[in-house]
């Protein structure tokens, strides 16, 4: 028995090591500078994606925190949506009739940037190339993007199979095929407009210049209104997905401001966490711990 307890004195008696190791930089000359730390490029992926997903969910739970201003918003979206429904027909011939005249070259830009594999692949080059200068303005707007445009693309795909609303050139404003899979029952809401106003809305919002912010919203909504030309859309699709990318921009661009770190920070927390592994040497049993 005292054996026993002997032994399992021994145990709980072997001191636990804990060290904390730096990293020096050992100069040959005493002018040359230590270099400065920096986040390493992984670390940034991972933690922009977290603040991508973060920023996901939070649009989709924004509802179950409205306030009065925000029910009479979504109110009006509503309200407007239907009163647009009124003259839908009227508008369409008249965009119709402009097309005719619009230049080949607008008409392909506001199609092709509202496609997704043009409009992800520029939100995405726009994010890498904030990710590998180490800009933090470029990431967080590249972040901005890319979630934005996400989250209402998710909500425009299942809605427009959903309601399945005639396009205006398959059938009338009111002619309706819930969960077609023919692409004239996918008119609502318009897919390329939020695409293509999500990402120059989201640019609209990094400048204070008021004549900058105009002319990104301008050209983002070529995309919109070549939608209409194009006889593709009518007006209410595209007023409603307008709408739809300005609150969900909104929405990203809050939850950003409120949960994403500068690289300065994120290196500090970094410095500060402490890795534990067990160090089995000779003579020495114990935790060793590296910050």
């Amino acid at each position: 028995m005292k054996k026993l307890l002997l032994a399992l004195s021994s145990i709980f008696l072997i001191p636990i090591i804990v060290s904390a190791q730096h990293d020096t930089l050992v100069h040959q000359n005493e002018n040359i500078a230590p270099k400065k730390d920096k986040i390493k490029t992984w670390d940034l992926v991972k933690n922009d994606a977290s603040l991508a997903w973060g920023g996901f969910k939070y649009v989709y739970s924004r509802p179950l925190q409205w306030e009065k201003d925000d029910f009479a918003i979504a109110a009006g979206i509503v309200v407007g949506t239907v009163g647009l429904n009124l003259i839908d027909d009227n508008t369409n011939r008249f965009f119709n009739k402009q097309g005719e005249d619009i230049p080949d070259l607008i008409q392909d830009f506001g199609f092709y940037f509202g496609s997704p594999q043009n409009n992800y692949g520029i939100n995405g080059g726009l994010y890498l190339v904030g990710l590998f200068t180490k800009s933090e303005k470029l990431r967080r707007t590249g972040i901005l993007m890319i979630t934005a445009a996400s989250a209402a693309g998710l909500v425009q795909t299942i809605s427009k199979t959903a309601v399945g609303r005639a396009r205006p050139s398959t059938g009338g404003k009111f002619t309706f095929k819930p969960f077609s899979k023919e692409g004239g029952y996918h008119s609502f809401p318009s897919g390329h407009t939020i695409l293509s106003f999500t990402t120059f809305y989201s640019l609209s919002k990094q400048f204070d210049n008021v004549w900058v912010k105009a002319g990104l919203i301008g050209v983002g909504m070529v995309s919109p209104v070549s939608r209409l030309w194009a006889g593709a859309h009518w007006l209410t699709d595209v007023a409603l997905s307008t709408a739809l990318t300005v609150v969900v921009v909104d929405a990203v661009d809050k939850y950003l401001d409120e949960n994403m770190k500068s690289d300065a920070e994120l290196l500090k927390e970094k410095k500060n966490k402490i890795s534990w592994r067990f160090q089995l040497g000779a003579g020495t049993v114990g935790l060793r711990g590296t910050f």
